[in-house]
């Protein structure tokens, strides 16, 4: 459930977030609509997806016997800090020789990681994040804590509601690895270019939120990964 205003983590109570917890401070069945939906659907998901699931983590195996899944921390609702599962589709210790976000043609991308990320079968695993509920299916994509740091006060906004495997913002910014492969300072571009641009629509989405768009993004964004 939304916490009261007062309940707050202190850098989220200021008068730029304020006008986005009115709006979801009166749509308490909505929210807890989305959390059981969140919680049927994912542990549905997870038992059919339990055998593809099984052979991709093989196949990262045998490509190079490192681990199978990728854990870093994000940050999500309220400024909480978790652990992301994803698929690992770098080299073993990727963000130790580069940047925290990818660019397209990443020499660090392995040839299975290069797969899953085309069809984002990577992204699967986070069924369980979603099931322990540091996740949602739609919600503001969770960013590393070095990138949150960046937030300006109104961006703190998307933290009212957990973050998400997709959204609006990630439908649109899609390729952003291929905005980012031009550039000589990843980070950089990052923080100044791209985040904002998907704030935009990050913070559209808490303003608009609502049960049935959220629903029509999970729509739209099988249909971008089929490339329709």
């Amino acid at each position: 459930m939304q916490r009261k205003w007062e309940n707050l983590p202190d850098f989220m109570r200021c008068d730029e977030v304020r006008p986005y917890w009115e709006i979801l401070n009166h749509k308490h069945g909505q929210l807890m609509l989305k959390r059981v939906f969140d919680m049927i659907v994912a542990l549905v998901l997870l038992i059919i997806l339990a055998i593809p699931m099984f052979i991709i983590a093989v196949m990262i195996k045998t490509e190079d016997l490192g681990p199978v899944f990728y854990r870093q921390k994000r940050v999500t609702r309220y400024g909480k800090h978790f652990c992301i599962h994803k698929f690992r589709t770098m080299v073993v210790n990727a963000d130790k020789i580069g940047t925290a976000v990818s660019i397209d043609e990443d020499p660090r991308i392995t040839k299975v990681g290069r797969r899953l990320r085309k069809l984002r079968l990577d992204e699967l695993p986070q069924v369980l994040d979603v099931l322990k509920g540091n996740m949602s299916f739609v919600g503001t994509r969770p960013e590393v804590i070095k990138y949150v740091e960046w937030y300006k006060p109104e961006w703190n906004a998307t933290l009212l509601l957990p973050a998400g495997i997709t959204s609006e913002a990630s439908i649109r910014y899609r390729d952003e690895d291929k905005l980012l492969k031009a550039s000589d300072d990843v980070d950089k571009t990052y923080v100044e270019s791209v985040l904002p641009a998907k704030m935009i629509w990050n913070l559209e989405s808490v303003r608009q939120f609502g049960f049935r768009r959220e629903i029509m993004t999970m729509f739209r964004t099988v249909f971008v990964v089929i490339g329709k």
